[in-house]
């Protein structure tokens, strides 16, 4: 039983140092494309509420009424 303990620890421990490397090399790289996706997401959602607040300036008296 001890045998197995050690080997299950010995396979745990290389197993975990595998994953620390791993996720270090990934840890903090951010894509040019991933930055274009949120740009143009923040520009239309920008573009998106003025035009609604243009509409609405423009017909504010005749919307009054609903």
């Amino acid at each position: 039983m001890t045998k197995l303990a050690v080997r299950l620890s010995v396979a745990l421990r290389s197993h975990w140092q595998e994953i620390k490397e791993h996720n270090s090399k990934d840890r903090g790289d951010i894509s040019i494309t991933t930055i274009i996706i949120w740009v143009a997401g923040i520009t239309g959602a920008i573009a998106i509420a003025g035009t609604i607040a243009i509409v609405v300036s423009k017909y504010n008296g005749k919307l009054s009424g609903i």
